[in-house]
């Protein structure tokens, strides 16, 4: 078991004076399921291959159980990666796959093949150690990757996404897996991945990061209901927040088209003591709803999605149209054309010119 810490841990590479991660500080303890997300050139795959020793960490230092890493090489950090594309050895069999770092490890062959054995019974893969990868199917073979990992009994897990690879519904059932895989192993597991969805589901608590840079480190709940900032507010959460440029008159509150928006009492004692001028209002989806009162709009497009809808509405806003989207019951009998109005139920968020959250 292991805890794991980046100190202001950065990568810069060659040619560049821009770093792909800048100084990192992330505790991660023992057992911990972390999930690392952002967008395409975000910096969280360099960050993972940084504590696997695949990177060369400019500044800074990694640590693991509280020993620097920093200059450890790969083989020497008792870590075990599973990679996007499995990597698996075509002309092997499932079981030889499994034990092949064993035996490159020189672990005899008796202890290879119980611990191998061991794998296939946690990952169901019992009736298929004879069989090649090209005989599996995409979740058989992630999970013959996870066997691999497993059976070097590591202190920690790293992911780059692993799932990526399958389709949505194989996805949705495979995350689940693994997730209840690292609860019962209690192996400290860093995840990476660009599908927020799949990391409010699986993570323990979620690191956002954008340009190199972290933004927020939290449990997914407090991600989704307290976003520091407008990136993290406008990535976290599906469909996106609503997010809305407002002008505040100081003591007028804040309004959307014709409006008044319910704030807490937090944000409107901050707001009050802040200068009139133009903010950033984001609203999710379900604090939103179709009313017999509120903002007048239009509808565009209503996605149907089964349990609920999502109604596309442009109303008209501080003198131009503006597209919000709005949760609504599964079996909405709204049509775009309809001509409908919206209220606000909060909570509402409100952030600074400079992007921070103002409020608690």
């Amino acid at each position: 078991m292991a805890e794991v810490r980046y100190e202001n841990a950065s990568r810069i590479y060659p040619g560049t004076d821009i770093p792909a991660v800048e100084s990192l500080n992330l505790d991660i303890p023992d057992g911990e399921l972390l999930v690392l997300v952002g967008p395409s050139g975000s910096g969280k795959s360099t960050a993972l291959r940084m504590l696997a020793g695949l990177e060369f960490v400019d500044e800074g230092s990694v640590y693991i159980n509280s020993e620097d890493v920093t200059l450890t090489p790969p083989q020497d950090r008792d870590i075990a990666m599973v990679f996007q594309n499995y990597a698996l050895y075509p002309n092997m069999t499932v079981q030889a796959n499994m034990g092949f770092a064993l035996k490159q490890q020189g672990v005899a062959k008796p202890e290879r093949a119980e611990r191998v054995q061991e794998a296939a019974r946690i990952l169901d893969l019992e009736p298929y150690l004879d069989r090649k990868p090209k005989n599996l199917s995409g979740g058989q073979r992630q999970r013959v990757a996870m066997g691999r990992a497993i059976v070097r009994r590591p202190q920690v897990f790293l992911m780059d996404e692993p799932l990526s690879n399958l389709d949505a519904k194989l996805r949705v059932q495979t995350r689940t897996e693994l997730a209840d895989l690292q609860a019962r192993l209690g192996v400290t597991t860093v995840y990476v991945t660009h599908d927020q969805v799949e990391a409010m589901t699986m993570g323990h608590r979620v690191a956002v990061l954008k340009d190199g840079i972290l933004q927020q480190v939290d449990r997914p709940r407090t991600l989704y209901s307290r976003p520091v900032n407008l990136f993290v507010a406008g990535f976290i959460g599906s469909p996106a927040m609503n997010l809305v440029e407002v002008s505040s008159e100081g003591t007028d509150g804040l309004r959307l088209g014709s409006l008044a928006l319910p704030l807490d009492e937090q944000t409107a004692h901050d707001l009050a003591a802040l200068d009139a001028g133009d903010y950033t209002v984001g609203v999710r989806p379900e604090h939103l709803q179709l009313a017999s009162e509120g903002i007048a709009g239009e509808v565009t497009v209503v996605e149907e999605l089964g349990s609920e809808s999502y109604v596309h509405v442009t109303v008209e806003h501080q003198g131009g149209p503006l597209l919000l989207v709005v949760r609504a019951e599964g079996e909405t009998m709204t049509q775009r054309g309809d001509n409908v109005l919206i209220s606000c139920r909060g909570p509402v968020h409100v952030f600074a010119p400079n992007g921070e959250r103002i409020g608690a």
